[in-house]
């Protein structure tokens, strides 16, 4: 499948680099290309610079969002959720049309420092304003509940976890459960339409405090039923 991943973060890196592993035709998209490539410091949370992971995964290119998403059947949202609809903007509401749309992000507000808070919660969520800014999309919210590493590879945790997906598109939230089975996903809930994305991107602020708890980012959580 021709993939689209817009965003050239952890989490952006962690599914093009799975995806393309997994024998899919990726491409990652960003604001300017040369500009993300010529970039050698690390990003504000010490992470390396993108050009270093594109350095090990030449399998995968680079092109703008608009560029990005004509080409792709699917379309996967990693940008960060202050980014989020400008980024899709940039994308283009023609390249997103009728295509699966996975929105991984997640509403965080840093403005007042560590830890974030919610820039949008309890009656709306940043999955259905990026499905009103794009109502042709098919939007499906996903992959927002854990760290990065874990999403592309759950079973790195030695036991199965839980994942969850909410959209109005029944086809394409089968076509994101298959996706994420691919990765190792063995226990994925369908909540229902896109308005019960509120819940999952209301879990961040209990994720958050998990990890200052447990020192770690290594950790999901799992749904005993």
């Amino acid at each position: 499948m021709n993939i689209a991943v817009l965003g050239t973060g952890m989490v952006g890196q962690a599914i093009a680099g799975r995806l393309h592993d997994l024998g899919h035709s990726v491409v990652v998209g960003t604001r300017d290309p040369r500009a993300t490539l010529a970039r050698t410091e690390p990003d504000q949370m010490g992470n390396p610079p993108f050009s270093a992971w594109h350095g090990a995964h030449t399998g995968v290119e680079l092109a703008t969002f608009a560029d990005a998403a004509a080409r792709a059947e699917l379309v996967v949202n990693a940008s960060s959720g202050s980014a989020t609809l400008e980024v899709l903007q940039q994308a283009g509401a023609d390249n997103l049309a009728g295509k699966v749309l996975v929105d991984v992000a997640n509403p965080l507000d840093f403005s007042a420092g560590f830890p974030p808070t919610l820039s949008v919660k309890d009656t709306d969520s940043l999955g259905e304003q990026v499905q009103r800014a794009f109502p042709q999309a098919r939007v499906v919210k996903a992959l927002n509940t854990l760290n990065a590493s874990l999403m592309v590879d759950p079973r790195s945790l030695g036991q199965s976890s839980t994942v969850f997906v909410s959209g109005e598109d029944a086809d394409a939230k089968a076509a994101v459960v298959d996706l994420l089975e691919s990765f190792g996903h063995d226990d994925v809930i369908d909540l229902g339409g896109l308005e019960t994305a509120r819940g999952t991107e209301m879990l961040l602020p209990i994720w958050l405090r998990l990890m200052g708890a447990l020192g770690t980012a290594q950790f999901n959580f799992k749904v005993v039923r």
